[in-house]
């Protein structure tokens, strides 16, 4: 079949050279199958060349780079391996925890350097010795004048969405770095565009035989398609699900996730419920997933449960629902998945789970993807039977129109006489409804589990304003709240969010808008869930 020939043609990460230790890291990641820039990028870069790389945010850049670096280099030593320049300290932040991941099995140092923190404690840090510095061009410059940062023996040096630091006036520091650089270095150049300046820069600094690998911008979702998201706790991910399966009863839907051992246990789990559903992922052999396939296409399944590598090539059209149980590596990947439906001119739906931690992903891949992702309120008990009810409702009435029931009207003329047939009839939807409903819900709604439904505030105040949990709680106790009427803190780069309940929400806003953490005024409402 020619979809599973197009699956086997799929490079993974382990084609494409890199170390043992980086795999097992990518593979705790749950990356099965390399993005397009990750792909092309990485032998490229572990073949010794300088790289231009083009693509837009949310492609998986930072891997494509980490991954052959940390595969590369030589650790230890006195002297600085990898330098990696951010335009922001956000960004610096986010590179540096992203190579921390790719770099959890090897004995890598890495470092963030940037303004806004001491520089005392940053030069101590580069003192004792890294491998890897990711920083901003101000504070590395900085480093280099005070003969801190010695760049004379580095072996790559990169430059990440370089059309951003460009724009943000950096392109004097950035020619200086690259002048105190070692001549033999590898160097990459990550920009969404390709301005004139950026192509001057790289004709400067860059070797003669230098790949320029530009990814198309693939930003376009099915027009057929309605996107909605539902956002969950990951305790309730799977209940959610069946929650979601149980209102729409989708006649065929993908359900995807992230990793092969996720893949195996909502399959698992689902089919303990009695759901028709099957698995695929890379590790099964090739009969085993055309064998599912062709199950699923010609409807014998309900659902089909699949990674990224293992759906590339399925052509089914009557899919009418995709489902994100976890979220893609990255918005290429978004598209594809939800392109699964809405085939053929055919409506389509796509919903996606989102933790509060990954709401701002979600948002990333609405504006990479230039379309509308609605928030949805995860179905009660209630909307699960009016479902159901309006099912089986139509099914009587479908059931009543043909003959097939006739040869059970002596079986219940003999129930007439003992009981009354409303009661037998509301029995035997009864007994309907409970193999309609596989997962034994206890709670009318999710949102309301184990207590009162917290309303989200927004704070003004992240972590790079070194920021804690506890410092925010003791903020809060302004209001004379008790710890029961707060539940989760989410902590992001200059802004946090905080679950509180319903009845302090105004004595919080009144009372401790405008106090200081750390020295500055905090601003606290209520989060705009839209």
């Amino acid at each position: 079949m020619e979809e599973i020939k197009n699956i086997e043609e799929v490079k993974k990460f382990y084609d494409l050279g890199l170390h043992e230790d980086v795999l097992k890291a990518i593979d705790d990641m749950g990356f099965e199958e390399p993005s397009k820039i990750q792909a092309r990028v990485i032998p490229t870069l572990l073949e010794g060349a300088d790289v231009i790389g083009q693509a837009q945010t949310g492609t998986g850049k930072t891997l494509a780079f980490g991954a052959p670096v940390i595969s590369k280099i030589e650790r230890g030593g006195a002297h600085i391996k990898c330098l990696v320049l951010a335009p922001t300290r956000e960004l610096a932040v986010q590179v540096n925890d992203e190579l921390a991941r790719i770099a959890k099995y090897s004995r890598t140092r890495i470092l963030p350097i940037y303004g806004g923190q001491p520089i005392d404690r940053q030069i101590k840090s580069v003192k004792r010795g890294i491998d890897i510095a990711v920083g901003t061009p101000g504070r590395i410059l900085d480093l280099i004048k005070r003969r801190v940062l010695d760049l004379s023996q580095i072996e790559f040096l990169i430059l990440d969405e370089a059309d951003e630091m460009l724009n943000m006036g950096f392109i004097d520091d950035i020619e200086e770095i690259l002048k105190n650089a070692n001549d033999d270095r590898q160097t990459m150049l990550f920009s969404a565009t390709m301005p004139a300046e950026i192509k001057k820069l790289s004709k400067r600094y860059m070797k003669e035989d230098t790949q320029h690998i530009s990814i198309d911008k693939r930003t376009v979702t099915g027009a057929t398609v309605s996107q909605f998201y539902y956002e969950v706790k990951n305790k309730d991910r799977f209940e959610t699900l069946c929650r979601v399966l149980d209102v729409d009863e989708p006649t065929a839907a993908i359900i995807f996730c992230k990793t092969k051992r996720g893949v195996d246990e909502v399959v698992e789990a689902m089919q303990a419920r009695g759901y028709s559903v099957e698995g695929m992922h890379g590790d099964m052999t090739q009969t085993h997933r055309m064998n599912t396939l062709r199950k699923f296409k010609e409807g014998n399944l309900d659902y089909l449960v699949a990674t990224d590598v293992a759906a590339r090539g399925i052509d089914v059209e009557n899919v009418t629902h995709v489902i994100n149980y976890d979220l893609p590596q990255d918005t290429e990947s978004y598209v594809h998945r939800i392109g699964r439906t809405g085939r053929a001119g055919r409506e389509g739906v796509a919903y996606t789970l989102v933790t509060s931690r990954e709401y701002m992903t979600l948002k990333q891949i609405e504006r990479s993807t230039q379309s509308k992702i609605k928030r949805k309120e995860i179905p009660t008990i209630d909307d699960i039977f009016e479902a159901k009810y309006k099912n089986m409702i139509e099914k009587v009435q479908e059931t009543l129109q043909s003959d097939d029931y006739k040869r059970f009207v002596p079986v219940v003329q003999e129930l007439d006489e003992e009981f009354n047939l409303v009661d037998v009839s509301a029995a035997l939807m009864a007994m309907i409804y409970s193999k309609e409903v596989s997962f034994d819900y206890t709670e009318d709604s999710i949102a309301t589990k184990g207590g009162e439904q917290k309303v989200r505030l927004f704070l003004s105040i992240g972590k790079i304003d070194k920021v804690t949990p506890k410092q925010i709680l003791m903020y809060l106790n302004e209001a004379n709240v008790n710890k029961t009427d707060i539940g989760e803190i989410d902590l992001y780069d200059k802004f946090s969010f905080v679950d509180v309940s319903e009845a302090v929400v105004d004595s919080i806003v009144k009372k401790c808008y405008g106090k200081k953490i750390n020295g500055r005024k905090v601003r606290v409402e209520k989060a705009n869930r839209k």
